[in-house]
């Protein structure tokens, strides 16, 4: 893996974005009315807003603690794999990001019917990757801690 960093910090913030999408959009809202920009329910200004904050958050922790967990060992098997696994769920969270972001411009009802479906099927599988992959990688370590004791 060649910027392990950049994965790990991709997974959180796409991980917090996926979770908490509508919660992510209304403090975007929240945001814009604060400055007196008239914004709806779920627009895109809205949303860009509020990932740019939640963008913010998750770089002031990466900051903070100066790394993001889990945090494995290079090298190793299920390093490598972990990495890749989240890799993926960084790309279907990714694809349910953009979606979200150009949904109101397709105007064809069946169109969006199956891009909505599928692009909340990857929200889903997305979450399954980060965990398995958080797992692979957590194990990593693990065995660097069974060696030393």
């Amino acid at each position: 893996m060649k910027y392990p960093k950049v994965n790990i910090f991709a997974a959180w913030f796409f991980m917090v974005n996926t979770l908490f999408m509508g919660w992510v959009a209304k403090t975007g809202e929240i945001l814009l009315q604060l400055l007196g920009i008239p914004a709806v329910e779920g627009d895109v200004p809205s949303r860009i807003v509020g990932t740019l904050f939640l963008f913010a958050a998750v770089f002031a922790v990466l900051y903070f603690r100066r790394s993001l967990p889990p945090e494995g060992t290079p090298g190793e098997k299920d390093y490598l794999f972990g990495h890749r696994l989240v890799l993926i769920g960084n790309l279907l969270a990714l694809s349910l990001f953009v979606f979200q972001m150009f949904a109101t411009t397709i105007t064809d009802y069946n169109t969006h019917l199956v891009l909505n479906k599928f692009t909340t099927a990857f929200g889903y599988l997305c979450m399954g990757f980060f965990a398995v992959g958080f797992s692979f990688i957590y194990q990593s370590s693990m065995r660097l801690q069974e060696k030393k004791s």
